[in-house]
């Protein structure tokens, strides 16, 4: 298995400097080879500049800027590497049609991450073994002392350093990671994803959505209208001390939010894998379920209601859900326990009677159902969560 592990990361005040230059210096390092890409794009022999061309300039550029110089070699292979992703994903959206996106210059602030591709290449985890701390060594800046809450199994290949806010974290990609089956309970079960529960199974287990954004609503609208009070400045380096104190604010309570809504996807996921050895869930494509619907224009140059406003508070209420966090952290929680997750069609698993197959929008009023042909009645979700099951099952059969 692969997995990876984020830590906290306790860097003293020089360290902290050195952080942020090498994050400045890598984002510098980005953004010249996007200019070099356009540039010779634009010019009039149309020359393509690859990540080899580019990488190949590495050794000149550091011998020109010293500041350059004091980086890992690697790590600056690993920010080319990625400028070039950026462009092979242009290129395939291009192809395929979607919203081409072309890749933007990136601001200091808005560059967070540095990637080391190997480990004891430019960087070392756990540097200090025989001390009784944990720290990572970080080439141009030192021994950075860690916050390792957590064992680290299987092989470091890569080590990542990242800024959050006024934090900083170290996240390790190890490989070889031996799994931890949980014991066999010889059971199956269906769960229906909802956004007036967040989660049911077919036993009729409800896990409540906890909401967190609409919790946090009026604390952040209050944050967010301090934050428009400020005048529109490009460079944060140009805002005053209220106005960062504000910016600070509302990504403090955003990321607040987002730690809630993983732990709460942690603690669900947990649930679910300790409950069954086989795991269906809705195969559920949240993009097309919360694209904002399309204009409908009417005969005299006006536009006709298309119900924008009532789908605005459905793809809200969605996406505070956060059931794509949750699938993800269920789908690598269920390859470490050994549990089988199987995803299935979502169409009518709420209007299907799971008695006698019978399928009708009549068969479901709000959160209830009742079978129009057989008279099963049950709660809708508790239905959603059957019916996920025996398509899972019927799945298995035909696969054996």
């Amino acid at each position: 298995m692969r997995r990876s592990y984020k830590f906290l990361l306790r860097p003293t005040v020089g360290q902290q400097g050195a952080l942020v230059a090498m994050l400045a210096d890598h984002c510098d390092l980005y953004n010249a080879a996007l200019q070099e890409r356009r540039d010779a794009w634009r010019h009039s022999s149309k020359r393509t500049v690859r990540y080899g061309d580019q990488s190949a300039q590495l050794k000149g550029i550091r011998a020109f800027a010293p500041e350059q110089a004091r980086w890992s070699f690697s790590s600056q292979q690993a920010t080319l590497r990625r400028l070039n992703k950026a462009f092979e994903a242009f290129f395939r959206r291009v192809k395929s049609g979607d919203i081409p996106g072309y890749p933007r210059f990136r601001s200091r602030a808005r560059f967070d991450t540095v990637d080391f591709p190997k480990d004891g290449d430019g960087c070392r985890w756990d540097s200090t073994p025989r001390d009784g701390t944990t720290r990572v060594r970080l080439q141009g800046v030192g021994h950075v002392r860690v916050h390792q809450h957590r064992p680290v199994r299987g092989r470091v290949k890569t080590v990542s350093v990242k800024r959050q806010g006024r934090k900083w974290f170290v996240v390790l990609s190890c490989d070889d990671v031996p799994p931890e089956p949980l014991p066999a309970t010889g059971r199956e079960v269906g769960i229906d994803m909802g956004t007036t529960h967040f989660l049911t199974t077919t036993d009729g287990v409800h896990i409540e959505n906890p909401r967190l954004l609409t919790k946090a609503a009026a604390e952040l609208a209050a944050a967010q209208r301090n934050l428009d009070q400020f005048p529109k400045r490009g460079k944060a380096k140009n805002r005053t001390k209220k106005h960062r104190q504000a910016v600070r604010r509302v990504a403090k309570l955003h990321s607040k939010i987002r730690r809630q809504r993983l732990d709460h996807a942690h603690k669900a996921a947990n649930f679910v894998v300790h409950d069954a050895d086989v795991i269906a869930h809705e195969r559920l494509d949240i993009a097309n379920m919360t694209r904002r619907p399309k204009p409908r224009p009417g005969g005299d140059g006006t536009f006709e209601p298309n119900g924008a406003a009532a789908k605005a508070g459905l793809n809200r209420a969605v996406l505070d859900a956060g059931w794509g966090v949750f699938l993800a952290v269920l789908t690598a929680k269920a390859e470490c326990a050994g549990r089988r997750l199987i995803a299935v069609d979502p169409r009518n698993t709420s209007r299907t009677c799971p008695l006698c197959g019978h399928v009708s929008a009549q068969n479901r009023d709000g959160e209830g159902f009742e079978c129009t042909a057989c008279g099963f009645i049950e709660h809708a979700d508790t239905v959603g969560a059957l019916n996920t099951a025996i398509r899972a099952g019927l799945a298995l059969c035909a696969a054996a």
